[in-house]
């Protein structure tokens, strides 16, 4: 396997010249560069065109999120590691955003950091393969009718729900994040608010439309492409599409279940996934998503409660006959000091 090049982007000396020293031990990794400040970052990015940048957040010209966003605009298979000496979610949230791929507190424990390079690393060499291949298909014979309509999946789209039976376990921000990571050139992603009462996704992203399902639902019969492009809300930082809940609890009764898996099942024709969010409360939308769906990615969190409203879901899923292969568990806000 090829070398995943890194070039590391912060205004202290020190901080640069210890995570060289660090890496100069991994036989896999390769430092290509260093860079000062946001601007030399975007600067050599162009230049160097490594695999993975570890950028920092804070620096005197422009921070890491803003030249994070504009590196992925130009290069979106660079990878970016942020790194913060602040843990605030609300900076977690815009880093991923913006595009990063991961997101450290500093000083970050070795094993965490090269953990972090290797993981960013696979993806940046598999973009890289990616887009050789859509090139070459581009280019080949019947490459750019392929490349035209290249709108709808190859297969149809497969539907994945995010859930957590306990409030606060961070759902939408595994939603929305999963959505950003699986949407790129070759497979496109949707991203759904399943919560149709408190939904809060488009404003999660700083997107909020005057659009939302309500626009969708009631002509499930007669929907295109075309309309249904139009009243999906764009996320333009992450190229994400985006079907909003509606904006007063009191219509989400005017969305039937029915109508919100035959939207699904439309969606599927034109993404390659769906990512829905949804609501802690089970309502019937929610128990028919997580019944049509293709895997349920099911988030809990080390608390006692938490853990225990999570096998109660399980439970739930055995008596709904859905195949536990179906879900993937993921445990949130992991602290491994807590055994």
């Amino acid at each position: 396997m090829d070398k995943i090049r890194v070039l590391i982007v912060d205004d202290i000396a020190e901080t640069r010249e210890n995570v060289r020293k660090l890496l100069q031990f991994e036989s896999d990794v390769d430092v290509v560069g260093t860079a000062r400040t946001g601007r030399e970052g975007i600067q050599l990015a162009g230049e160097l065109d490594p695999d993975v940048i570890l950028m920092d957040i804070n620096m005197p010209d422009i921070d890491g999120i803003t030249a994070t966003e504009e590196i992925r605009q130009k290069s979106p298979h660079i990878q970016v590691v942020i790194l913060s000496v602040q843990g605030d979610p609300n900076y977690m949230r815009r880093a991923m955003l913006a595009g990063a791929r991961d997101f450290l507190t500093k000083p970050p424990m070795g094993d965490d950091l090269i953990s972090a390079i290797k993981r960013a690393g696979e993806m940046a060499h598999s973009e890289r393969s990616k887009g050789a291949k859509q090139q070459m298909s581009v280019s080949g014979p019947g490459g750019m009718m392929g490349a035209m309509t290249g709108f709808a999946p190859a297969t149809k789209g497969k539907i994945i729900v995010v859930y957590s039976p306990k409030g606060g376990t961070g759902c939408t921000t595994v939603a929305v994040n999963l959505a950003i990571a699986l949407n790129n050139e070759d497979t496109r992603a949707v991203l759904v608010d399943g919560n149709l009462q408190f939904g809060d996704v488009a404003i999660f992203v700083n997107e909020q439309g005057k659009n939302t399902v309500l626009d969708i639902a009631p002509r499930v019969d007669d929907l295109d492409n075309e309309i249904v492009d139009e009243i999906l809300v764009k996320h333009e930082a992450s190229g994400i599409r985006i079907l909003a809940a509606p904006q007063k609890p009191e219509y989400a009764e005017r969305v039937s279940a029915d109508q919100f898996i035959r939207v699904l099942q439309f969606l599927q024709n034109m993404y390659s996934y769906i990512v829905v969010d949804t609501s802690t409360i089970l309502t019937d939308v929610v128990l028919s998503t997580v019944d049509n769906s293709d895997v349920v990615v099911l988030i809990t969190t080390q608390e006692i409660p938490a853990i225990k409203n999570a096998r109660s879901f399980l439970d739930l899923l055995q008596t709904m006959g859905i195949n536990k292969e179906r879900v993937v568990f993921a445990m949130n806000r992991y602290d491994k000091r807590i055994s």
